[in-house]
């Protein structure tokens, strides 16, 4: 089974781990996330951030820089709410190498810690007949506009893009779950649809009705 979504929101977004790369996508099945896709807010000029300076080689940067952050972050399906978690951190963003080795380091503590410390602040929608579960992942704190049990139409706003849980820098992880329950579920095949992608290394964009988009290419919403 497939489970073919909206894009979760507006303007260009960079697609990382994608499963058409590789499956597991993110390199683990651990906490439903064999088919999860990451998508990174970018500019126009395919940009994740418009600053760059001695943070960008040497340390950690404030998420409030990047594209993503604060962005809106819509329900890709209808729905019921059953899952929401708010109030952890967003933390300082890394673009560094130095400042990734330490992070990195961290990432089996954090895993450790729960599913909280990994998936950050979140979002779960139940899809109709409840045999599927989509998650938006790392939202920003205190942006959460839905609770649990709410009814959510397609495109409704639920939260905006942070960097909170396992994140280096702001951005929405997706993925399809058989459930609600992180430390149980398996990764359900995803797909989008009515968007469209610039390829990776090719200038003119390709309107798609449905499909997966490539690693590195740019979406956003045909509407």
């Amino acid at each position: 089974m497939t489970v073919t979504l909206a894009l979760p929101f507006r303007g260009r977004w960079l697609v990382q781990n994608s499963p058409a790369r590789r499956v597991p996508s993110h390199g683990v099945d651990v906490l439903g996330e064999r088919y999860a896709i990451d998508f990174v807010g970018v500019d126009r000029r395919g940009r994740t951030s418009a600053v760059r300076d001695w943070r960008t080689v040497l340390a950690a940067e404030p998420p409030e820089r990047f594209v993503a952050f604060g962005r809106p972050i819509l329900a890709p399906a209808d729905g019921v709410v059953v899952q929401v978690h708010d109030g952890e951190e967003d933390h300082a963003a890394r673009r560094s190498q130095l400042a990734l080795v330490p992070y990195a380091l961290g990432a089996a503590a954090r895993l450790r810690e729960g599913v909280h410390a990994v998936a950050g602040n979140h979002v779960t929608i139940a899809l109709p007949g409840a045999r599927a579960f989509v998650s938006l992942v790392h939202l920003r704190r205190g942006s959460l506009r839905v609770r649990e049990g709410d009814p959510v139409s397609v495109g409704q706003p639920l939260a905006e893009c942070g960097n909170s849980g396992n994140s280096t820098q702001p951005h929405v992880h997706v993925q399809v779950t058989d459930s609600a329950d992180f430390s149980l579920a398996r990764g359900v095949p995803v797909a989008f649809r009515d968007f469209r992608e610039w390829p990776r290394g090719r200038g003119e964009p390709v309107d798609r009705v449905t499909g997966l988009p490539d690693e590195r290419s740019v979406v956003g919403p045909l509407a």
